[in-house]
C-alpha cells in the first residue's frame, strides 16, 4: 500500500452520483430477488408440496450461502473493486431467478437459491465499497443510511407485485421474468459502474481530514486481513450489532410473516401484505432518523441506538404471541413497526466496521459484520420451520396459532446472545480506542 497525497473534493459530481445510482437500483432488484420467495411462499408450499422444514430450507440455504459468501466477496472486493464483482453477482441471480423459473423439483429449486445467494451477497457489500471510494467520508453514515433505506423499496415490489403478477400468469413466466431483469442490470452495471474515479490509478478510500489517499494494492495476505479484521474488537462489536438488529425482521418478511398473519392471525392476504408494507415502509422512513442520531452520538450507538431497538422488537414479539387468542390488527402494525427499527439500527454496524478497520480491509471488515444478520436470521428461519413441522403443523393446511405461538419463542435466545456479546465487545472497543481505562487484572 502507498500513500498519494491528493486533496478529495469535498462535493461528490453527477458521476458519483450516477454510479451510486445504479448500485442502489441493483440492490432494489437484489432485495426483490431475495425476498421473492417470501411474497409467494405458500404457493411456494404448495409447488413443491413442501412442509415446512423443507420451506425452511430453502431461505436457509440461500442466506448459508449470501453469510458464507461475505468474506470471500469482501476479499475479491478488497482486490478487484466493485465494478466485475457487481456484474457476476447480477448474473448469478438471473441464473437462479431462471433456475428456479423451470425447477420440476425441489433440489433443483434449492440449486436455485444457492445461484441467487451467491449473487447476492455481492450486491451490498459492493455498492457500500462505492460509497467509499465515490463520496468524502463524512457522508459515509448518512450515505449508507440512504443505501439502505432505498434498498428495501425491493421488499415492496417482491411483496405486492411480484405476487399480483404471479397469480395473473405462471411460476415460469414470473421468474423468468426477474431472471431478465437480471439480465439487462447485470449489463448497466458493466456499463456504467466504476470502480474509482478516473483521475485516481486504483480503488482508494479518501481520509477528508488530511487529504491522503490510500491505494488498494492485491498484495495484502486474505488470511492476515480476515485474522486482523476479526481481531479488532471494533468489527466483533460490528458483527454482533447485525447479528442481533435485523434478523426477526428478515426471517418475517423472507418466509414466515405471511403465512403467520394468513393461517395463525386469519387475515386475508390483502391486509398481511399491508403490514408486511408497513414493515418496509416504517424501515425506510427511520433510517434518515436513525441514521442522523448516529452522527450525533458516535460514541453512545450501542447504548442509544442498538440495543434499545433490539429491546422494542423484543417486547412487542413476545407481546403479541403471549396472548391466548389472535392479536388484534392494530396490535400487529406495532410489531411490523418495532421489527423495522432492526434494519436502520443494522446500519449502525457497518459504521463500526468502517471506523475501526483501515482502507486495504475495509471491505472485508464489512463481509465479516454483514455475515453476522444472516447467520442469525438462518438460524431463526430453520428453527422456526423446525419446530412447527414437530408440532405437526408443517404444511398450510396445518398452520395453527398455536403451533406459531411455540415457534416463534425460537428468536429469543438469538436476541439474548447478541445482547451479551454486544455488551461485551463494546467494553473492549471502548478500552481499545482509549475511551475507557483499561481493567486491572
Amino acid at each position: 500500500m502507498k500513500q498519494v497525497h491528493v486533496s478529495p473534493a469535498a462535493t461528490p459530481g453527477w458521476r458519483a452520483w450516477l454510479i451510486w445510482s445504479v448500485g442502489v437500483a441493483a440492490y432494489v432488484l437484489a432485495i426483490t430477488n431475495r425476498t421473492s420467495l417470501g411474497a409467494v411462499g405458500v404457493d411456494a408450499a404448495d409447488r413443491f408440496q413442501a412442509d415446512a422444514s423443507t420451506l425452511a430450507l430453502f431461505a436457509v440455504v440461500q442466506l448459508a450461502v449470501y453469510g458464507g459468501m461475505q468474506i470471500p466477496v469482501g476479499v475479491l472486493l478488497d482486490k478487484y473493486g466493485s465494478r466485475p464483482i457487481m456484474t457476476i453477482g447480477m448474473i448469478l441471480m438471473a441464473a437462479g431467478q431462471l433456475t428456479m423459473a423451470v425447477s420440476p423439483s425441489i433440489g433443483i429449486a434449492i440449486l436455485a437459491r444457492i445461484l441467487l445467494g451467491a449473487g447476492d451477497a455481492a450486491i451490498f457489500p459492493a455498492v457500500l465499497r462505492l460509497v467509499a471510494t465515490w463520496f468524502p467520508a463524512q457522508r459515509g453514515p448518512l450515505m449508507v443510511q440512504f443505501t439502505g433505506i432505498l434498498g428495501q423499496a425491493g421488499q415492496l415490489v417482491a411483496l405486492v407485485p411480484l405476487a399480483a403478477f404471479l397469480h395473473a400468469t405462471s411460476w415460469t413466466v414470473t421468474f423468468g421474468s426477474i431472471a431478465g431483469l437480471g439480465v439487462l442490470f447485470a449489463i448497466l452495471v458493466f456499463l456504467v459502474i466504476r470502480n474509482h474515479p478516473l483521475e485516481r490509478g486504483a480503488d482508494v478510500t479518501v481520509d477528508t481530514d488530511t487529504g491522503v489517499i490510500r491505494v488498494v494494492t492485491s498484495a495484502i495476505d486474505t488470511g492476515v486481513g480476515i485474522r486482523a479484521a476479526w481481531a479488532h474488537p471494533g468489527t466483533r462489536l460490528a458483527f454482533w450489532s447485525h447479528f442481533t438488529t435485523p434478523f426477526a425482521g428478515t426471517a418475517f418478511v423472507l418466509l414466515w410473516g405471511m403465512p403467520f398473519l394468513t393461517a395463525a392471525q386469519g387475515l386475508d392476504t390483502a391486509h398481511a401484505a399491508a403490514i408486511i408494507s408497513v414493515y418496509v415502509v416504517a424501515g425506510m422512513a427511520l433510517g434518515p432518523v436513525i441514521g442522523d442520531l448516529s452522527r450525533r452520538m458516535p460514541n453512545q450507538r450501542s447504548f442509544g441506538l442498538v440495543l434499545p431497538a433490539v429491546g422494542i422488537q423484543l417486547v412487542a414479539w413476545v407481546a403479541v404471541i403471549a396472548l391466548p387468542t389472535r392479536a388484534p390488527e392494530w396490535m400487529l402494525y406495532v410489531l411490523a413497526v418495532a421489527l423495522a427499527t432492526g434494519g436502520p439500527a443494522s446500519m449502525i454496524a457497518f459504521d463500526h466496521a468502517r471506523t475501526h478497520n483501515p482502507s486495504h480491509r475495509l471491505s472485508t471488515a464489512t463481509g465479516v459484520t454483514n455475515a453476522g444478520g444472516f447467520i442469525a436470521a438462518l438460524i431463526a428461519i430453520f428453527l422456526i420451520g423446525l419446530a412447527l413441522d414437530l408440532q405437526g403443523a408443517g404444511t398450510p393446511a396445518t398452520y395453527t396459532l398455536d403451533a406459531f405461538r411455540v415457534a416463534f419463542l425460537m428468536p429469543i435466545p438469538l436476541w439474548i446472545l447478541g445482547t451479551v456479546f454486544i455488551l461485551i465487545e463494546r467494553k473492549r472497543t471502548r478500552i481499545r480506542v482509549g475511551l475507557d481505562p483499561e481493567r486491572r487484572r
